[in-house]
This record gives structure tokens, sequence and C-alpha cells, in this order.
């Protein structure tokens, strides 16, 4: 399968998965990771988002929907698939989409967004998704080239507030500035309500990850509330 930018309409109003784990916990297995993206998939998710390459390979193996790849390398800074050696890695895995750090920050390997977006659609039949933090995140990483714009790092580059659920203004400021790429919303949704609101804020499709696939997080919620 090969992703075009025209058959993502496919993906429009639909739920994404991001099937994640933490290193040093027990899911922290990419056999799992894949296990977890078919469990997905028959629950109704139309893609599914992994980090690490192994990941992205063993879920090719395991689902018959677009995967969108990641490598997270570091913690702090610009560390989401953040030089173009990296992306290229995550598309030779076999990822339909990559998804990078779509922020105005300096790159780890000094090449602008521009020139790693264009790296990766000349090397590979790979989308891109943007990662952004901001509207003006948004709007560079569209003129950049990105394929898809994500809200994934809203809340974490010091642009805007950290909001408790999901940033709705931010999906409705991209939203209202009509950029022409489909706007991914992911990031803090833990509801179904909420995924709901950002579909109603504007995103084309939504990203859930922790509420759906990680369950010390969601473990911890309920422990939270009975005892709180």
């Amino acid at each position: 399968m090969i992703l075009t930018s025209e058959s993502l309409e496919a993906l429009r109003s639909q739920l994404i998965v991001s099937c994640q784990a933490y290193p040093g916990e027990p899911m922290r297995d990419p056999r799992t990771t894949g296990q977890v993206a078919a469990s997905a998939v028959i629950g109704g998710a139309a893609a599914v988002r992994v980090q690490g390459l192994a990941d992205v390979q063993l879920t090719r193996a395991a689902v018959e929907v677009p995967v969108i790849g990641l490598w997270k390398d570091g913690h702090d800074g610009v560390f989401i698939t953040p030089t173009l050696r990296h992306a290229l890695a995550v598309a030779n895995a076999g990822a339909h989409v990559v998804a990078i750090d779509g922020t105005r920050r300096s790159r780890p390997d000094g090449l602008s967004l521009t020139e790693t977006i264009s790296g990766i659609h000349a090397e590979s039949h790979a989308l891109v998704m943007a990662d952004c933090g901001s509207l003006d995140d948004a709007v560079a990483a569209v003129e950049a080239g990105a394929d898809l714009i994500g809200t994934t790092l809203a809340g974490y580059t010091g642009e805007r507030m950290k909001t408790d659920g999901p940033d709705l203004e931010l999906l409705s400021l991209i939203a209202g500035a009509d950029l022409g790429k489909p706007l991914i919303a992911e990031g803090r949704i833990h509801t179904p309500a909420q995924a709901r609101q950002a579909l109603d804020a504007g995103a084309f499709a939504v990203v859930v990850g922790t509420a759906i696939t990680h369950p010390a997080s969601i473990t911890g919620w309920f422990k939270g509330a009975m005892h709180s």
C-alpha cells in the first residue's frame, strides 16, 4: 500500500490510535506494539501511530491500515524523528506516513524543516506528518511541504500553555486558517467526548494514545478517582 495525499480522504473524521509504551515498561516490546495495534484496528481504528523501527516493521505486518511511524531520540527539544536520517529510517521500515517534529526550532542535523521534508519526499514514498505546537508552526510546516499537520506538541514547546485536555483553541485557530492540509488532533485526548470536541473544533481526524493503549496511566486514573 502506498498512501497518497488523495487517499488520505479515507481518514476523514476517523480515529487513529497511537500504540506506544515507555522504555522499561513490560509492554515496551515491538511484538506487543503490533498486537495492540491489531486490537485497535478490530475496534475501529482507521490508522495507527507507532514509535520505533522494529515497531513499525512488525505493525506493518500485523495490520492493513496506514501506519504513521516515528522515532523518538532523546527527551528534550527536538526529539520526535529529529533528523532526516531518522526520518528515512522510519520510511524504510515501512511507515506510510513519517511523523516528525514540525516546529520552527533548530534541528540537530542543521537542516531546515523544508530540507527535511523535501528529503523524505525525494527518497521515499512516505507522506510527512508535522507535529506542531502552535499556529505559526502549522503555517510554516505547510509552507515547508508537510502533507498533514498535527497538534501533538501543543503545550510542550513554550508557545502555548499546556491544557488539561486537548488544545481545542489551537485546533480552531489552525482550522480557521484554512491551510489546505489535513489537521490531525493529537495530545491529551482522554475521553470519547473530547475526541468528538476535537472533530467539532475542525480536526480532520483524531489521534488517541494513552487513553486506549497505556494501561498504567488508565489504571492510575481510576485509582486516583477512587481515592480522591
